[in-house]
């Protein structure tokens, strides 16, 4: 078959209703979550996560999805209207977003978003669709001295990424990695960092780790805040109509933020974040009138926001052809497919091509529904973002309690979910990233695999790596990230330590 017929199969099984309904389900959650503060997709997803088990992979993995790449959509609507960045993508939409607010233009400025994120996954869909295919091909050539290599980057490129100091983000691979090792050694069949616990001779699950690094970890930090009221202007219909001069000046930078946010999307790390500070950057060297930026220019608003949603879909292509998540949100996917005993990756396009097809189709329908659901509900989705905690936190609280308990019916998971809850609190306090821990966790058990066939493979003797392309090209690009990495820091010590003097 070809690419377009594998394309029509996948639309008649998005359109069943079963299908329509989660796609539906995930992007409205994923909306909302994006407009609350805080509550993030992959603290959602780990959620949601549950609840999927009862329907099939492609149900499950399109209600997963809907909430990433909706939460992208959601994320603009508090910071254009109070200032308040209702997802970490979102954070630069402030500086132009609100400013255009304050000019009554704020009704058009989320009209242009809703368009630009439309136009963006689209354009991303395509390219997932375009791209996945060959990559998983050419990832047949792969063998474990590959991935393996290819894990380290990923955890060297993570680790720098998504936090302050590498060092913490080195530390939470390991702990992570460790994590991953805890139960059955897979070789010798000997327990191992159990600690005499029977309840760790099967490892520790995801799920929990997930929501209470996540879920839990965010309610922690709720409680201990201030709450301030948020009031939110009204949007009517009318306002959402931008004028003929930001149309025009929306088009080009909606395509440049798209096709950079995809390419960004492939990249380890919080590849929506950096990709909105890239477009905005761009779009600000790009302008006539650099000097406005922050004062309320739409190119500052469409452009990241653009790259934001193509990100999500680039995010997915590392996953779905690989079997390797770059990001949380993925690593959730993963999880949840792997409950679903679908292992994603090189394979995944011969044994299970129905899966990957339909996904795509969703993807294109769900886009759809944003757009209709984004432009007329856009008032009453800003008014979910004045929900006060005291109402929002108690419902998470049970629905993590009862997620996690419907997994396996254990306690044990649930005070697991609950420790991993404090101590995500006291990461977030102490400058710890997460996302290292859970990717790490994730991917633990796969690279020790890789890293044994390796072993046997050289048997004892690594010179062999060497007549490996591929795996020396990506030991070279480990060593030369953290090399550039050891130098910016010094570069950024002796600054400091100038300004001081």
């Amino acid at each position: 078959m070809t690419g377009f017929e594998h394309l029509l199969n996948g639309f008649s099984i998005a359109f069943s209703p079963g299908i329509l309904l989660a796609c539906l389900v995930g992007v409205l959650l994923g909306t909302i979550v994006g407009v609350l503060p805080g509550l993030g997709p992959t603290a959602t997803m780990s959620l949601m996560l549950p609840f999927t088990m009862k329907y099939g992979p492609i149900t499950g993995l399109i209600m997963l999805a809907g909430i990433w790449y909706g939460a992208q959509y959601g994320g603009s609507t508090t910071s254009i209207l109070v200032n308040i960045p209702g997802e970490a993508a979102s954070v630069i939409t402030c500086l132009d977003g609100y400013q255009m607010g304050k000019k009554g233009r704020a009704g058009a400025a989320l009209a242009l978003v809703a368009i630009g994120s439309f136009i963006a996954g689209t354009i991303g869909n395509i390219g997932l669709q375009v791209f996945a295919p060959p990559l998983a091909q050419a990832a047949l050539a792969f063998g474990p001295p590959e991935y393996f290599a290819l894990m380290i980057l990923a955890f060297v490129v993570l680790s720098t990424l998504t936090g302050e100091s590498p060092l913490k983000g080195y530390f939470m691979v390991a702990l992570g990695l460790w994590i991953g090792t805890i139960g059955i050694d897979p070789i010798e069949g000997k327990p191992r960092f159990n600690f005499g616990s029977y309840n760790l001779m099967s490892g520790i699950d995801f799920l929990p780790i997930a929501m209470g690094l996540f879920g839990i970890a965010e309610i922690f930090s709720i409680a201990v805040e201030t709450y301030l009221p948020r009031f939110v202007n009204k949007i009517r219909l009318r306002d959402l109509y931008p004028n003929r001069e930001e149309a025009k000046r929306s088009v080009a930078p909606i395509l440049r933020g798209s096709v950079f946010g995809f390419f960004v999307g492939l990249l380890p790390g919080p590849a929506p974040t950096i990709s909105t500070f890239f477009s905005y950057a761009l779009e600000k060297r790009l302008s006539k009138f650099p000097k406005k930026f922050g004062t309320g220019m739409v190119e500052g608003v469409v452009g990241p926001e653009s790259a934001n949603n193509s990100a999500v879909t680039g995010s997915l292509i590392p996953l779905l052809a690989l079997g390797i998540p770059f990001a949380p949100p993925a690593a959730v996917l993963l999880a949840g497919l792997r409950m679903h005993h679908i292992d994603p990756g090189p394979f995944l396009f011969q044994n299970a091509p129905q899966i990957f097809w339909g996904f795509i189709a969703s993807m294109y329908i769900g886009n759809v529904m944003l757009l209709i659901l984004n432009l007329p509900l856009v008032g009453i989705f800003a008014r979910i973002a004045t929900l006060r905690p005291q109402i929002l936190m108690p419902i998470v609280s049970i629905t993590c309690l009862a997620g996690v308990y419907s997994i396996r019916n254990s306690i044990f998971d649930i005070w697991v979910m609950i420790a991993t809850g404090v101590l995500g609190f006291f990461m977030r306090r102490w400058g710890f990233p997460a996302a290292p821990l859970v990717i790490g966790i994730i991917l633990g058990p796969m690279t020790e695999n890789s890293f044994r066939q390796t072993c046997m493979m050289c048997l004892g003797d690594f010179t062999k790596i060497c007549n490996r392309p591929i795996t020396m090209v990506l030991l070279s690009a480990v060593v030369a990230f953290i090399i550039f990495n050891f130098y910016q820091g010094r570069k950024l010590k002796k600054a400091l330590r100038v300004e001081d003097d």
